[in-house]
């Protein structure tokens, strides 16, 4: 039994993720080797972050880079600005990652990290501080063949074009791969900031289809919404029939 097996006593992601990871090896008749090594994180990083407030004082925050797995390529995964950020749910979080990018075919390892704050405490010069020393702490194992961060909740565009920043300035060169979730004029995708939202309706919609439920929405647009009907996804423009 490993280590990070034996963190899993109490209930909680990681223990989550464990019990689904060991109930999917016993349906697919892996052996116990490879249930080890499925089940143990390639590489953590934790990490000490000394932010300066506003206000002079300072204070040491503390961040994870959990990199569950590289087999299948670069490890993918968000970054987390969280008050319940904790080791063991980056580590979950990084194991789930791996999962998804294998089932989409992506050639992707799976990846996650975190910062224990509440990012609702803090000015915007203050996190932008955060974010970039906790991308320099972690500098040695993130980039566009090792692993790319991505936003995640208590993270957005901004947090990727500062983790870019800081990233291309130590490299002496712009690296716009070593984030995703970046602006759309720093090389973002345009409707990244929809996709997980949009996802969540589509795997929903395909539940109900799966019951028998067949859905009919006809969304109210709102008198103070700034976007014309192009620029609303397809299925919010028409009434829709599953």
């Amino acid at each position: 039994m490993t280590a990070v097996a034996q963190s899993t006593d109490e209930a909680g992601p990681l223990a989550d993720a464990v019990a689904q990871l060991e109930q999917a090896a016993e349906i697919l008749g892996y052996d116990g080797g490879t249930l080890d090594m499925l089940r143990a994180p390639r590489r953590e990083v934790t990490v000490s972050i000394p932010l300066r407030r506003d206000d002079g004082s300072v204070e040491v925050l503390t961040g994870h880079r959990v990199q569950h797995s590289l087999t299948r390529g670069p490890a993918k995964g968000g970054v987390r600005f969280s008050a319940h950020v904790d080791l063991d749910e980056v580590r979950a979080l990084a194991m789930w990652m791996t999962w998804k990018c294998a089932l989409m075919h992506l050639p992707y390892g799976g990846a996650k990290g975190g910062v224990r704050i509440a990012p609702e405490n803090y000015s915007a010069a203050e996190l932008e501080r955060v974010t970039r020393r906790f991308t320099s702490e972690i500098l040695p194992v993130i980039g566009p063949n090792r692993d790319i961060p991505a936003p995640d909740i208590g993270t957005d565009e901004r947090h990727m074009a500062w983790m870019m920043d800081t990233f291309s300035v130590a490299s002496g060169h712009t690296v716009l791969g070593v984030t995703t979730g970046k602006p759309v004029g720093l090389g973002g995708s345009l409707g990244r900031a929809g996709a997980t939202s949009f996802g969540v309706v589509e795997i929903a919609l395909a539940a109900l289809r799966h019951v028998g439920i067949t859905p009919r929405m006809r969304p109210q647009r709102s008198r103070d919404s700034a976007r014309s009907a192009a620029e609303q996804p397809a299925c919010w423009r028409r009434q829709v029939s599953v």
